[in-house]
């Protein structure tokens, strides 16, 4: 059987929630009932499920985000947490050893992390990307995958930005010049 692994990138309330601290609201919103199946499906055929969470410390002089977007995903904040039934999902399967969340602290759940060696110590070759946001954190976890060869798999119904027109260009790019498949689920 082929290893393959869901990422769901970011899905926190900051990012997606009405009174997140950066939300893309409604579009982030409409994509939970496609991730938490996704998870549920993954975990029910031995996969891996993966949350790459943003981790950020607020007024960070050396982040690059600190001038780019307000605080968010702070450590220990309601807005870190995973959103909606995401959250309940996570809490019911957190101790399945097919169930890994991680930190990260740059739009690339690849930079500064150990998932390229989580992947590669499973045999994990297809990654499944989901999430919040197309254009941000999904764009840069796609490229970097593609760049250590990575197959890619990128459910449309399963990752929202912003803006419709960035969440179109991402999903233009995956398919034109990383290779992946754009897929329903």
């Amino acid at each position: 059987m082929m290893a393959k692994a869901l990422l769901i990138i970011d899905y926190t309330n900051d990012f997606v929630a009405d009174k997140g601290a950066l939300t893309c609201g409604a579009s982030g919103q409409a994509i939970a009932d496609s991730i938490v199946g996704l998870a549920h499906t993954f975990l029910k055929e031995g996969q891996w499920i993966i949350l790459p969470t943003d981790l950020h410390v607020k007024g960070d002089p050396y982040h690059p985000e600190t001038k780019l977007f307000p605080p968010h995903n702070l450590k220990d904040s309601w807005g870190r947490g995973l959103y909606g039934s995401l959250d309940e999902w996570y809490r019911l399967n957190k101790s399945s050893d097919h169930v890994y969340f991680m930190d990260k602290n740059r739009y690339s759940a690849f930079a500064n992390t150990n998932l390229e060696n989580y992947l590669r110590s499973r045999g994990i070759d297809e990654l499944w990307l989901t999430g919040v946001c197309t254009d941000i954190c999904v764009l840069h976890t796609a490229v970097d995958a593609y760049n250590k060869n990575f197959r890619l798999v990128v459910p449309r119904n399963a990752v929202a930005s912003f803006s419709q027109s960035g969440h179109e260009w991402a999903l233009n790019h995956f398919r034109t010049c990383l290779g992946a498949s754009v897929v329903d689920a």
